[in-house]
C-alpha cells in the first residue's frame, strides 16, 4: 500500500525518439551538462537539452540532436568521457559503449568530418557497466560476466585486470578521488580498488543477493547506495561497511540505482513488478515519485537539476522533483 507520499506522478517532459529506448545518459560533467545521449538497439543519438529551469526563456525544454552513431548490436551501458566539451575549438564529442557482443566501443567526433570508433576486445562475457577516468578520459574502466574488472587506455591496450568472486554489475570512478575504483559484484559484494598498488582497500557487506547496481554520491565520496534484491542499500563507509538503511523499494526486484547529482539526500531506483520508477528523498522521509510505464529503460539524473530521465517506448521520461 501507497503512502501518502508514495504515489504517482506524471512526467514533467517527454522527447521522441524513433525506436525502444535502452539507454539515456545526461553527461555527468559540469561543461558538458547540456548534452544527453539517447541509445536504441541500433544506434545512439547525441543531443543538446535546456530546461526552463536553465533559461526562463525555453518553454518546457528545448532537445536538438547534434550527431547520431550506428551501434551494431544492443546497447548494454553508456559511458561519457570528461574529455568531451563543445566550449572550445576543435569540439570535441567522446564516449564509449558495451555491446552485445561482449566488446567495448569507444567513439570521437569533432562534429563536422572527423567520426571514428575504435573496437576494444578483452572481455570474454557480456559487459555489464563501464566508466572514464574522470580527469582525462584517458581510461575505460568496466566490468563483465566474465568475473573481471579490466582497464583499458582508449587505444584499446589492457592496462589491468582484477578478478572478481562473481560477476561484476557496476564500476564505478569518483571524481573527487580518482586514484579509487568501486565495484559492485553480484554476490553482494562491493569493493574498492587503489588504482596505483592495484589492490582492494576495503569492501562493504549487502548481505544479501543479487546485487545488480551500486552508485557513489557524487558530492558526497563516502556516501554509497546499492539494490540488492528488493532492497534499496544506503552506506556511510566513514562509519561501518555495513548498511545505514535498507528500504524495501520493488517487491519483484530491484534493477538500477542512481544519486542525484544536485542533492545527496534524493536517490533513484527502477524495477519490478511491471516497470517502476521510485525516487526517495531521505532528508525529508518522502517518496516525491512513484510511477509505472509498460518500458522503463536506463536511468540518469541531470548534473545541476533536480531532474530524472528514463527511456521509454519510442520516448524519453523526464521528471522534475519537487523541494529537492
Amino acid at each position: 500500500m501507497m503512502t501518502i507520499d508514495e504515489v504517482p506522478k506524471t512526467c514533467t517532459h517527454t522527447i521522441d525518439h524513433s525506436d525502444v529506448v535502452q539507454i539515456v545518459e545526461f553527461s555527468p560533467f559540469d561543461w558538458s551538462s547540456r548534452l544527453i545521449a539517447v541509445g536504441s538497439s541500433s544506434r545512439i543519438s547525441i543531443g543538446t537539452i535546456l530546461f526552463q529551469e536553465e533559461d526562463k526563456e525555453v518553454e518546457g525544454l528545448e532537445y536538438e540532436v547534434i550527431r547520431e552513431f550506428h551501434h551494431s548490436c544492443r546497447l548494454m551501458a553508456f559511458a561519457w568521457s570528461p574529455a568531451t566539451s563543445l566550449r572550445v575549438l576543435p569540439k570535441a564529442l567522446k564516449f564509449c559503449t558495451a555491446g552485445a557482443d561482449k566488446k567495448i566501443r569507444y567513439y570521437s567526433s569533432d562534429l563536422k568530418t572527423d567520426d571514428a570508433v575504435r573496437v576494444i576486445d578483452g572481455h570474454t562475457d557480456y559487459v555489464n557497466d563501464l566508466i572514464f577516468d574522470p580527469d582525462k578520459g584517458e581510461q575505460i574502466a568496466s566490468v563483465s560476466d566474465d568475473l573481471t574488472c579490466r582497464l583499458f587506455d582508449t587505444d584499446g591496450h589492457q592496462v589491468a585486470v582484477y578478478p572478481l568472486g562473481s560477476p561484476g554489475m557496476s564500476v564505478k570512478w569518483h571524481q573527487e578521488d580518482p586514484v579509487k575504483l568501486m565495484v559492485g559484484e553480484k554476490n553482494g559484494t562491493i569493493r574498492f580498488y587503489n588504482l596505483i598498488d592495484q589492490q582492494p582497500i576495503l569492501s562493504l557487506a549487502c548481505g544479501n543477493a543479487p546485487l545488480l547496481s551500486v552508485d557513489w554520491c557524487h558530492s558526497n565520496a563516502l556516501s554509497v547506495s546499492a539494490v540488492v534484491g528488493t532492497e534499496l542499500l544506503l552506506f556511510d563507509t566513514s562509519k561501518s561497511s555495513r548498511p545505514s538503511e535498507k528500504k524495501q523499494v520493488h517487491s519483484d526486484g530491484a534493477r538500477c540505482v542512481r544519486w542525484a547529482k544536485c542533492n545527496e539526500s534524493i536517490v533513484a531506483t527502477t524495477g519490478c513488478p511491471g516497470s517502476q520508477l521510485k525516487v526517495f528523498n531521505f532528508k525529508l522521509n518522502q517518496t516525491p515519485i512513484c510511477t509505472s510505464s509498460h518500458i522503463l529503460n536506463g536511468l540518469s539524473w541531470h548534473y545541476k537539476l533536480p531532474i530524472v530521465a528514463v527511456g521509454g517506448d519510442k520516448k524519453v521520461f523526464f521528471w522534475t522533483v519537487d523541494n529537492a
